[in-house]
């Protein structure tokens, strides 16, 4: 049951998380401003912003211009929806007040996930506080300990190979948002699980890459945002890191 209210719950951030996305699109208060239909702003009721439920039964068009709406919006509110009923699995013990920092954290990489995906940036006003957010918790949790520069070193370090690609390529392999990016899985993640998560962010990344290519959707010279990909291979890495490290020993040591 618990996990039901949860869910319900994950449904209508997610609302709040498409509205998110618009507002940094065209500009404007996130938290103050009205919903509006996109194409003819046509302010949105309450009964036509129930997350899932009103793209249903509004047949995937808006009630005032008849427009089709994007399928972004149940997309975002059921993966919302999904992703904070997962972690609520992964740590079904936990604190309170963990929760409200990992679900504030996985709203903010949904956003992150899509914008980029979209657009072709991380937007900044999202991942400041991200980073921000991630950096209190390893300084609350660890202090000035030997934990904390570890967390400070796997940022740095992350953030510097990022950093040189960007130079090396003047901005053709990654962009500069990336880069910041990095800094966050450092602080959020555990140190070593930084690494994993680079590594399944370039692995999909490049048999995503391989596939788009071979069904010549896009050209050679076609761009694929990466901080997709960050997103995923950080969700990752915090959930299954330690256990794809064990993994990764057991198979070493078993072939010695």
């Amino acid at each position: 049951m618990t996990v039901f209210f949860i869910f319900i719950f994950g449904l209508l951030i997610g609302s709040f998380l498409n509205a998110v996305v618009y507002r940094l699109e065209v500009g404007g208060s996130i938290v103050t401003q009205r919903s509006r239909c996109p194409r003819c702003l046509h302010v949105l009721s309450w009964c036509e912003l129930i997350p899932v439920v009103s793209f249903a039964v509004q047949r995937r068009k808006c009630r005032a211009c008849k427009q089709p709406i994007s399928w972004q919006y149940p997309v975002v509110e059921l993966a919302a929806g999904t992703l904070f009923s997962w972690l609520f699995f992964l740590f079904p013990d936990a604190h309170p007040a963990y929760f409200l920092y990992l679900f504030f954290t996985a709203s903010g990489l949904l956003v992150i996930f899509i914008f980029d995906l979209k657009h072709y940036i991380i937007p900044n006003r999202v991942l400041y506080p991200l980073t921000a957010a991630a950096l209190a918790y390893a300084l609350f949790t660890n202090g000035f300990s030997r934990e904390f520069g570890y967390h400070a070193l796997a940022a740095f370090l992350a953030s510097g190979f990022f950093l040189l690609l960007y130079l090396v390529s003047e901005g053709t392999w990654i962009g500069f948002g990336d880069v910041k990016f990095a800094v966050f899985m450092g602080f959020f993640l555990e140190p070593w699980l930084t690494l994993v998560a680079l590594f399944i962010a370039y692995f999909v990344g490049a048999l995503v890459s391989s596939v788009v290519l071979l069904l010549k959707r896009r050209g050679l010279q076609s761009e694929i945002p990466f901080g997709p990909f960050l997103v995923l291979g950080t969700l990752a890495s915090f959930a299954y890191g330690s256990e794809l490290i064990n993994w990764y020993l057991h198979i070493n040591i078993l072939l010695l």
